[in-house]
Order: C-alpha cells, then sequence, then structure tokens
C-alpha cells in the first residue's frame, strides 16, 4: 500500500538534525522530500562521522529515502528557479537562524506569493521572534536552557545532558507534526501557512511535568537519578550482575504487597513509613537501601522472571547492543537494513508508526549530493537534460558533488 502522504511534495532546504529529522519523519509516511542542498558540499552532515565506506553513517540516519537537488541559493538564477519550485510544493521546509531565507528573498511572503497553498516551516533555535531570536543554537544549548539538564543525573551531581539530542528531536518531532495539522487545515480554507517552532520551546514543552511541578509546590525539581518525584519504588536497582527497573503503578498498593513478598520484606507491609506511593516518595532514604539490598541477592533475569509472574512492572536496564537485540524490537521489525551502492549497508532504527490500511517505513537509501537534481526539475519544471547542462555551466545547479571524506580524514 502507498504510504498516507504519498501525494505531498516537500521541498527541504533543512541541515543537520532538527529540520532533516522531520523531514524524515514525513519521508516514511510516503512524502517526496526533495532535500535542497548548497552545492559543491550539500549538508554539512555529510562529514559528520562515524563513517562507512566514506560515507556519513549519520547523514545516513535521517536522510534516508530523500532525494537532492543542488541549487546555489546565493545567485539569483539560483534562488528564481527555487522559487518556480516552490509553485509545485506542498511544503517548504528550512532551519537557518531568523530572517536568513527572507534576506536570500525566499522566505514565506516570497514563496506565498507564488504559492498561496504552500505550508512554510522554519524550526530554529529560539522563534522568529522574541528577544534570543538572531541567536544559535545547536541541542547542547537549548537542553541547558530549557532545564532539563538541572534535573538530570544522580542528586547533588553536576548537570547531565541526556544521552540523546533531544534538544533536535522534539522540535523536528513538533515540526513535522505542525507540517501534518497545517496540510490538514489547508483542506478546509485552502490555504497554506507560516509554522514557527522553537527549540526552545520544545524542550519547555517536553518537560511539562516538571514546570507545573515547580508552578504549583514552589520548589524547583532537582536532579533523581532514576526516581520518579512521586511514585516509589519507580527507578533502577541494583542486582548481583547488572540492574533492572521497577515501577509501581500509581495506587496499585496490592502491587506493593507482592513485591515486598517476593523480596522477603513482609515487614514493610505494614511499616507505616510506606503504606502508601506518598509516603515511600517522602521516606524514599529510608526505603531504598533496604529494596537494594535485597535486589543484590538474585541477578535481574531471576528476579524479572520471578517480578514478571506476579504482574509487577519491571524491565531490564539495556545497553544499546542489548536493544539492538530485543525480541519484541525484531518481532516489530523497529530495526531495518538499508542498502547504497557506495555505503554498503546500514541497519537503521525504523519509523514507529504502525498503520492498518497504509504503508509506513524506510523508503530507500539517503541521496547523494545533487544525485535528483536532474530528474527532479524535468518531473516539476519540466526542464529536459540540455536545459539542466547550461543551468550547471552557469554555476546554477550541481548534479553531483559532496564532500570527500577520505580526503577530510587524511
Amino acid at each position: 500500500m502507498p504510504g498516507p502522504l504519498e501525494d505531498v511534495v516537500v521541498l527541504d532546504l533543512t541541515w543537520i538534525l532538527s529540520g532533516p529529522f522531520a523531514s524524515m519523519v514525513l519521508c516514511d509516511l510516503g512524502a517526496e522530500v526533495i532535500k535542497v542542498e548548497r552545492p559543491p558540499y550539500g549538508d554539512v552532515a555529510r562529514t559528520s562521522g562515524p563513517y562507512q565506506n566514506g560515507w556519513s553513517g549519520y547523514f545516513f540516519s535521517v536522510n534516508r529515502g530523500k532525494r537532492s537537488v543542488a541549487i546555489d541559493l546565493r545567485k539569483a538564477e539560483g534562488r528564481d528557479l527555487f522559487l518556480r519550485l516552490t509553485e509545485r510544493a506542498d511544503v517548504v521546509m528550512e532551519n537557518f537562524t531568523p530572517g536568513t531565507m527572507d534576506r536570500l528573498g525566499i522566505g514565506y511572503e516570497a514563496v506565498r506569493r507564488r504559492n498561496p497553498r504552500v505550508v512554510f516551516a522554519s524550526t530554529s533555535g529560539f522563534g522568529q521572534t522574541g528577544p534570543y531570536r538572531d541567536r544559535p543554537a545547536l541541542d547542547v544549548i537549548v537542553q541547558a536552557m530549557g532545564g532539563i539538564m538541572s534535573i538530570t543525573g544522580e542528586p547533588g551531581g553536576p548537570p547531565v545532558r541526556p544521552g540523546a539530542s533531544y534538544g533536535d528531536i522534539s522540535a523536528g518531532l513538533f515540526t513535522a507534526v505542525a507540517i501534518l495539522a497545517a496540510l490538514h487545515e489547508r483542506e478546509r480554507s485552502g490555504l497554506g501557512q507560516a509554522i514557527d517552532v522553537s527549540m526552545l520551546d520544545c524542550q519547555v514543552a517536553v518537560l511539562e511535568n516538571a514546570f507545573m511541578r515547580y508552578f504549583v509546590t514552589g520548589h524547583p525539581p532537582e536532579p533523581l537519578g532514576t526516581r520518579h518525584p512521586s511514585a516509589a519504588p519507580f527507578q533502577a536497582f541494583p542486582t548481583a550482575d547488572g540492574h533492572l527497573v521497577i515501577a509501581l503503578a500509581f495506587g496499585e498498593e496490592n502491587q506493593w504487597h507482592l513485591l515486598c513478598g517476593a523480596l522477603g520484606l513482609v515487614d514493610l507491609i505494614d511499616d507505616e513509613r510506606f503504606t502508601t506511593g506518598p509516603k515511600r516518595t517522602a521516606n524514599h532514604a529510608a526505603l531504598e537501601p533496604l529494596l537494594s539490598a535485597a535486589f543484590r541477592t538474585k541477578t535481574a533475569g531471576e528476579w524479572l522472571t520471578e517480578l514478571e509472574a506476579l504482574g509487577i512492572p519491571c524491565g531490564p536496564v539495556n545497553g544499546i547492543a542489548q536493544a539492538a537485540t530485543d525480541p519484541q524490537l525484531q518481532a516489530r521489525g523497529m530495526f531495518q537494513d538499508v542498502s547504497h551502492p557506495r555505503a554498503g549497508t546500514i541497519r537503521l532504527a525504523n519509523t514507529p508508526i504502525r498503520l492498518s490500511r497504509s504503508d509506513s517505513g524506510i523508503q530507500g537509501p539517503p541521496p547523494d549530493m545533487g544525485a535528483d537534481t536532474g530528474p527532479v526539475l524535468h518531473d516539476l519544471l519540466a526542464l529536459d537534460p540540455a536545459a539542466v547542462a547550461a543551468l550547471e555551466a552557469r554555476g546554477i545547479v550541481a548534479t553531483s558533488g559532496g564532500p570527500d571524506i577520505a580526503s577530510l580524514l587524511a
């Protein structure tokens, strides 16, 4: 079955991660994503390691299934060519510092005059308005400013960046959601609109519980390790050979009774300090050593077998290697081998979206820089090979190129 977005054409000027992650989501759902790159090198992510056969695995992972058109937007003829392409597009995406597109003469107003139905999505560090508008921002900056680093790590420890680029990825996900919403609204109004997604705003949005907690109590949340601020036990515990996580459901006191029985700590069931979730949270300093000592008496596998049989929510603390071979993820098809004629085969994380009637998933390998310039200009603008060759001779477009990773690493 075709993907649900198979009739959507996206002109994607984004680079690095936040924007490409958003367009990756659309591509996995069937949209035709045309990556507009600057010749001769294209997206700077093409030079980011690790490398396989001279290809960036970083670029490979978030640009799978897209097409690449190389246009020099610094030149007036290149900008005009891009504006002509927008007349055939449903979505234009960019993640430059605010004002860059307008200075080039290809911002939302210029595009809207050519195509009133276009959805124009801008993702930036701080958004199109506000005192920080003109500041550049990378993932770690917005994670720091948004607060997540202040509540990540062990109590009393320094700020810790989570092990994934949540600043970029959350902004990419919100951008994809916004684009889908705008496309849906266009079915009613017949008009497109501009989208303004701030990476910093997205950090606040995904920390809604932490901010709610602060506004309700007046106390800023602090790092808790793996603990939950209002449930206990709800964290990782050491075992004889590793760690496991326990997460007792809110209000399910029978789970507490079963856990105490399994751990050989039946005296804790009626201990007034621990009879409810709020009490266990308040008295966590006294409770955690007791539970940790009991968990250390068996291996993680032994505990998981026993606790799962009792219906107690639990799970192993997997490393990436263990998650990559997890039978549940294998059964769900969450890893897929993607082959490229030069890069070879790289296994990637698949889309988590499953649809009952429509197809979704990785659409193919990432493009060589400019590999689709000729076909796209023919398909969308009816330019023949001679016209494309003339544009290339004038330095307006490129049909091949990209960084020579081998020389960069030499």
